[in-house]
Order: C-alpha cells, then sequence, then structure tokens
C-alpha cells in the first residue's frame, strides 16, 4: 500500500508542476500580443525556471507504475 501512495503521490506532483510550465510557457507565449513589462516577463521566466527546477528535482517515479 505504501508504494502505492508513494506513486501516486509523485504523478499528482508531476502533474502539478508540468501543469504550472505550460500556464508559464502560455503567458510567455503571449507576451508578444499583450507586451508584458520587462521585470513581469523576467518574472514569468524566473518561475519557469524554479518549476522545471523542481521538477527534475522529483527525479523519476519511484517504482514503475505498470507491472
Amino acid at each position: 500500500m505504501g508504494v502505492e501512495r508513494a506513486v501516486i503521490r509523485w504523478y499528482a506532483q508531476r502533474q502539478l508542476l508540468l501543469e504550472e510550465v505550460a500556464t508559464l510557457d502560455e503567458k510567455i507565449a503571449a507576451d508578444t500580443v499583450h507586451s508584458l513589462s520587462q521585470e513581469e516577463r523576467v518574472r514569468v521566466e524566473e518561475q519557469k525556471a524554479e518549476a522545471k527546477r523542481r521538477l527534475h528535482l522529483l527525479g523519476p517515479c519511484p517504482t514503475p507504475m505498470m507491472g
């Protein structure tokens, strides 16, 4: 039971981080349309780098999800 819980927790954290990165990518892409200030663009890029760092630190799944 503990292993399943660890895998579910890992998967949920991974999905949240992937969604955060996707959202920040959309903000950067919308920058060309809405012209974010230089400060905001830098802040968004820093947030994206931090989310990618946390995703990297999360590492691979603790155990294979199937078989």
